[in-house]
């Protein structure tokens, strides 16, 4: 009874160390030193991304005070304007030429005449014409023989504001020996024909199969009136 089977295994004890109280200490600490420092690689991180935040955040908020800082004015800037031109001139030196052989004709010719409206005040202007009677030697036309039939105006050089022409054509052109009063053929309402133009009117001269030849002449007399 007291012997073993052969070839059976032998069942032997084995003393289980105790585990120590000072053991259980150790390696509680140990892993609570290791999660804290864990935890305390984290907390820098974040600390980390706070502080730059917070230094972006001052960077923005001193560049906002520096627009906000910034002070405007104003200033008042002046300056004068002054004119005082209104005039005519003209080197015109019109003519014209009629044959008796065929008959009864009307002539005409121009005069190119430059105006200047450089006052600034915008009252307007007019142009008007008289005229002495054509004549050669003793011989006459007809103190009714000059009619103006129209007038073209065009800016010459600059800015210009266009004149704005109330009269209608034709306008008879008065004549006699010695010039009569000037009718008016041509005007622009206020604050219009303001700047520099030519003004061209046409007058046409009728002249009678029965005149006599010869050089007639005639003085022609325009003038720039302000007011329109």
């Amino acid at each position: 009874m007291g012997s073993a089977c052969r070839g059976s295994p032998t069942l032997r004890n084995f003393a289980v160390p105790k585990l120590r109280e000072g053991d259980v200490a150790v390696r509680t600490h140990r892993f609570q030193t290791e999660h804290r420092i864990v935890l305390s690689q984290t907390g820098k991180e974040r600390m980390s991304t706070i502080h730059k935040t917070f230094i972006a955040l001052m960077a923005l908020a001193g560049s906002l005070a520096i627009v906000t800082a910034a002070h405007a004015t104003n200033v008042t800037a002046t300056g004068t304007v002054s004119g005082s031109t209104l005039s005519l001139s003209t080197s015109a030196t019109p003519s014209f030429t009629a044959n008796l052989d065929s008959g009864d004709s009307t002539q005409t010719y121009t005069v190119p005449m430059s105006i200047q409206d450089t006052r600034g005040t915008g009252v307007g202007w007019n142009l008007t014409v008289t005229s002495t009677t054509f004549t050669t030697g003793t011989n006459n036309l007809s103190t009714s023989a000059s009619s103006l039939t129209g007038v073209t105006s065009s800016c010459t050089s600059g800015t210009c504001t266009n004149p704005v022409n109330s009269q209608t054509y034709p306008i008879a052109v008065p004549a006699a020996a010695t010039a009569p009063a000037a009718v008016k053929f041509f005007n622009t309402s206020a604050n219009n024909g303001m700047g520099k133009f030519t003004i061209t009117p046409t007058i046409g001269v009728t002249v009678p199969q029965n005149a006599f030849a010869g050089s007639y002449t005639s003085t022609v007399t325009v003038a720039v009136v302000t007011g329109p």
